[in-house]
């Protein structure tokens, strides 16, 4: 029976809820933390990867901010009511873009220098009804792996190229099937921003941005879907669906003509005259929220060795094996994988504690796995179960762990 990632958390803590912290406002339990420490290294390492820059912007910004970038007059409906302090009016942010849109702007920008990649996982805020709220899926604080680009308008295709092979990379190694990539144009409504001889442009460069992208060889269609544009510009979503069958789009590229043309975000041309540059939202790995609850069920909780919060559970089977499995367990830790020790209760408890749990790898220690040197362990998710040499067990794992392999291979035993 397929689990929602509600159900799921009950086994394996990932998040707490209280009504003291507030609805949508999940707590990231110690096993959540790992989970979300593992996404954003792996945001990290693409974005830099890709030659972007990390850069850090407050939560709050001025009510004025997000006038002048236009969320004020199309999302105030959804933003948290402003707060006054010292005569101005403070908004916590709906988007990080306005804030990168200031850092852009901050000097004096050469043709030379595009593109600029300006890198950031950080929060933004939704005033999320409390009826739409659910579990990780929908909150009012979202941690958003983000990156925006600032280029010349001959460099889009390119630049909208390398971030949608980011993108597939990203759900490549999560292990998250994408369904389709869909390029969100507009239609004769009034809605967009930017003229008609723009968004053509823009459309026909992202066309051969998934072109260039390998769509075609990695399998997958590129969906024409007039309509379903962001009113700043057009966008390719990668669209994915979960166990019941909800479509919802996990990663995507935006082209936006409306930040560089609201703050005058421009560079200096070899010709000396100042164009404004073209802005690009590339999200990769997406929100830490959204993108657990999907690992979370697409896995049904037994995650792959690099993210899960416990990598091996060591239970020795009696008293006179705890020495040895707490030297398994120190040294798994020294080579900087997951490792926890059970000695509480018998041992086919532990093993069915440690299963309800989600444990990647149950390893287990007894008379015979201490007179060869070698450790039982069983893989649930790769379908082995075997006796493994102790001096080969770190190796095989923190080979998997370094690499983010879907799954341990093992040696014969």
């Amino acid at each position: 029976m397929h689990q929602d990632h509600r159900d799921i958390n009950r086994d394996l803590p990932v998040f707490a809820t209280d009504p003291l912290a507030g609805a949508g406002l999940p707590l990231w339990l110690p096993d959540g933390a790992v989970i979300r420490d593992e996404l954003q290294r792996l945001a990290r390492d693409l974005a830099r990867a890709d030659g972007c820059v990390g850069v850090y912007s407050p939560v709050l910004g001025k009510r004025a901010l997000f006038e002048r970038s236009g969320h004020w007059a199309k999302f105030s409906d959804d933003m948290f009511p402003p707060m006054a302090l010292g005569g101005d009016e403070l908004v916590l942010r709906p988007a990080n873009c306005p804030h990168h849109a200031l850092i852009y702007a901050s000097q004096q920008r050469s043709y030379r220098e595009l593109p600029i990649r300006l890198n950031e996982l950080a929060a933004m805020f939704r005033a999320e009804r409390s009826g739409v709220l659910s579990g990780l899926t929908r909150v009012r604080q979202i941690n958003l792996d983000d990156t925006h680009v600032f280029c010349r308008p001959d460099q889009v295709a390119a630049e909208a190229a390398r971030a949608l092979r980011s993108a597939l990379r990203a759900q490549e190694i999560l292990g998250l099937p994408v369904g389709y990539v869909r390029l969100s144009r507009r239609d004769d409504s009034p809605v967009y921003l930017g003229s008609r001889e723009q968004w053509e442009a823009a459309e026909a460069a992202l066309g051969a941005a998934a072109e260039a992208a390998g769509l075609a060889d990695r399998g997958l269609r590129l969906v024409d879907a007039p309509g379903e544009a962001a009113f700043y510009g057009p966008k390719l979503d990668l669209q994915v669906r979960d166990g019941r069958g909800h479509e919802e789009s996990i990663a995507t590229v935006q082209l936006d003509f409306n930040q560089p043309e609201r703050f005058d975000l421009t560079y200096q041309a070899a010709d000396g005259t100042r164009p404004r540059v073209v802005m690009i939202h590339r999200g990769t790995v997406g929100s830490m929220e959204r993108v657990t609850a999907a690992l979370l069920e697409h896995y049904q909780g037994r995650l792959p060795l690099w993210l899960a919060p416990v990598q091996v559970c060591v239970l020795p089977v009696g008293p006179q094996h705890d020495a040895a499995a707490r030297r398994v367990v120190d040294g798994l830790i020294a080579a900087g994988l997951r490792a926890r020790g059970e000695t509480a209760g018998s041992v086919g408890a532990r093993v069915r504690a440690s299963r309800q749990r989600r444990d990647h790898l149950i390893a287990v220690l007894g008379d015979a796995e201490l007179a060869g040197d070698r450790i039982q362990v069983t893989d649930v998710a790769g379908g082995f179960r075997g006796s493994v040499p102790a001096a080969d067990l770190i190796a095989l794992l923190g080979r998997a762990y370094e690499n983010r392999m879907p799954r341990v291979t093992w040696a014969p035993a």
